[in-house]
């Protein structure tokens, strides 16, 4: 009967030598093993070893042969001078095999390196208890003390055989039939497999174990084994301790490099917030800057840049004129004479003043204008134009001499005036809107202005012409229409409103011809102000409006006071309803006279400015 060899890990027995190395390489290097002895599981074979080495040292007594068989002999290795080679010397052990686990005496530099790498791998040696007999009849140790055995590679890491006694027996090999253990002196540095501590023997190694690392050899189960190699930053369960400590060294590697690209981050941000605070701040320069020419603009615009009013803007252009050659000395002292006159007096020199337009009107509405049904004019109105000294800014200072010269045509008006007898010039207007300033007329008004207009550009609108006029004890209202009154975008209300204003109290006047006693009505928009001076109905009931505008240079508006007027000449004065298609449109229209009691109430209610709103 041939002899088997029985696997000290599994027990599974094998014919041979290389079977036995194949069966361990394939069932128990490459995976992980289970302790016979134990429920541990999930370990290599050299951790296997080591556990079986230091928690069931007592365990490795095999339990006693069959009373029919004979107990087999103790083989017992001696070390000689070559590592190649692991001898097994018989020695007597009494009734029981015994397996013990022991280091080599000797160490060479290269099992060293291989032993540091693989965490000191304890080689196992098998004693086999047998008789001398079988000894003999062995044909490989027949004559000799010894069994050497070449080491391969695989033999290094694992060299445990287990020899069956019972082919032993049945080769006719025998033993002695004493048994004993062998002390080895062990004269190479033993290191701790777990904090790489060097010792001198293995009693040392063994009571280190023991004291350091009494918590790593305790049997464990499945369960605390996972526990105890948790690691500490992210919980992840390790089968050993080595792997732990691996794994822990990848997350402090991996905090340097966060840490150091937070620092890097925390650079980059502090740099974008510079770059991003340099870019604010030059876009406020920028918008500061663009709304500092936006205001210059609106202040040249509307007279308030400190550039000199009516005077400085009437001396300028009288020297263009005489740099250019339109103008002599001459007449350029003679006009300088009369403006310095006109400022003094504070009257309009009258240069640029039409009279007549509406006695014109009136005599061809009723000779022809065979289109027209009927017509109500204003009460008598001289035209006035821009001239250079107010060019481009005075346009509602012109409107206003209108208005005024519309008033004071009127006796119903004559008592109420009676500082005003002629038409002031424009320095002489601002003035006199100052003085309404002054007597606490629209507060915000003055405020927007400086209380100042003398010496400016500045334009005016509704509000200032009703200030004056109110602080002349003149009655007026202002009408805001704020937005159109049809689809189309034009205004009907407002013709409506002002043929109402002017057939009042003509409503049963014969004639195609009314003339009404009412002045002039100041009509304001965004950019330009003119003078409603009447309106017409049209046989298709349809209205114009007549209007006149201070833009007309009085060259053009002359041509309206000749008596020979044709259809084409009042295209100058005729509004439609398509002409009139601005958003907004604001009238000052002329009531009648105020008492000072009337008047007191008026500067009252003057100190928050309410338009009657239409529609």
């Amino acid at each position: 009967m041939s002899s088997m060899l029985v696997c000290d890990i599994c027990t599974q027995e094998v014919p041979s030598e290389d079977d036995m190395k194949s069966h361990l390489l394939l069932a128990h290097m490459e995976e992980n093993s289970c302790c016979p002895f134990c429920t541990v599981v999930g370990l290599t074979y050299d951790e296997l070893t080591y556990h079986i080495n230091t928690a069931h040292s007592d365990s490795l007594e095999l339990e006693p042969w069959n009373n029919d068989e004979e107990q087999p002999q103790e083989f017992q290795k001696a070390a000689p001078s070559s590592p190649e080679y692991i001898d097994r010397s018989p020695a007597a052990v009494g009734s029981k095999q015994h397996i013990e686990h022991i280091l080599p005496e000797q160490i060479s530099p290269v099992s060293l390196e291989k032993n540091s790498t693989k965490q000191n791998n304890l080689v196992e040696c098998i004693q086999i208890d047998d008789t001398t007999e079988s000894l003999n009849s062995s044909p490989v140790a027949s004559n000799t003390e010894y069994l050497p055995l070449p080491v391969t590679p695989l033999d290094s890491d694992v060299c445990n055989a287990s020899f069956d006694s019972d082919s032993l027996r049945e080769s006719g090999c025998q033993a002695s039939a004493s048994a004993q253990h062998t002390d080895f002196d062990v004269d190479t540095v033993m290191e701790c497999p777990f904090c790489c501590e060097t010792t001198i023997s293995i009693e040392e190694l063994e009571f280190h174990v023991k004291m350091e690392h009494a918590d790593l050899v305790d049997t464990p189960t499945k369960e605390t084994s996972r526990q105890r190699f948790e690691c500490p930053i992210c919980s992840l369960v390790c089968p050993n301790c080595r792997i732990l400590q691996e794994h822990v060294n990848l997350h402090l590697e991996e905090n340097v490099r966060n840490e150091a690209s937070a620092d890097g981050f925390s650079k980059d941000s502090i740099l974008a917030r510079q770059l991003q605070a340099e870019e604010d701040k030059h876009r406020r320069e920028e918008e500061a800057q663009k709304e500092k020419l936006e205001f210059q603009k609106l202040q040249r615009k509307f007279g308030l840049d400190n550039s000199g009013g009516f005077r400085q803007q009437s001396m300028q252009n009288l020297e263009r004129a005489v740099v250019r050659g339109r103008l002599q000395p001459m007449e350029f002292h003679l006009q300088k004479a009369q403006m310095m006159e006109s400022i003094a007096t504070g009257v309009d020199d009258g240069r640029t003043t039409t009279s007549g337009v509406l006695e014109a009107l009136r005599h061809y509405y009723s000779n022809a204008a065979p289109e027209v049904s009927r017509v109500w004019l204003c009460s008598p109105v001289d035209h006035f134009s821009n001239s250079a000294g107010d060019k481009g800014w005075g346009c509602g200072f012109r409107n206003c001499q209108m208005l005024l010269s519309s008033i004071l045509k009127s006796s119903s008006y004559r008592n109420s005036l009676q500082g005003c007898r002629y038409i002031p010039c424009i320095p002489k207007l601002q003035s006199m809107i100052e003085n309404a300033w002054r007597e606490g007329f629209d507060p915000q008004g003055a405020s927007h202005f400086n209380g100042k207009l003398q010496g400016t550009k500045a334009w005016i609108g509704a509000c200032e012409i009703y200030c004056m006029l109110t602080s002349l004890h003149i009655k007026c209202q202002i009408l805001d229409f704020h937005k159109p009154s049809s689809s189309s975008g034009t205004h009907p209300l407002l013709f409506d409103w002002v043929l109402n204003y002017y057939s009042f109290d003509v409503c049963h006047s014969p004639g195609k011809v009314v003339c009404s006693s009412k002045p002039a009505i100041y009509l304001q928009h965004q950019g330009h102000s003119r003078t409603i001076v009447g309106i017409e109905e049209r046989k298709n009931k349809s209205y114009c409006l007549l209007i006149f505008d201070p833009g007309h240079p009085p060259e053009i508006v002359q041509r309206l006071t000749r008596h020979n007027l044709d259809n084409s000449a009042l295209k100058i004065l005729r509004k439609h309803f398509s002409s009139l298609k601005h958003k907004q449109y604001q009238i000052v229209a002329v009531e009648g006279a105020l008492s000072p009691e009337e008047k007191a109430v008026r500067l009252q209610k003057s100190k928050v400015f309410r338009a009657e709103r239409i529609p």
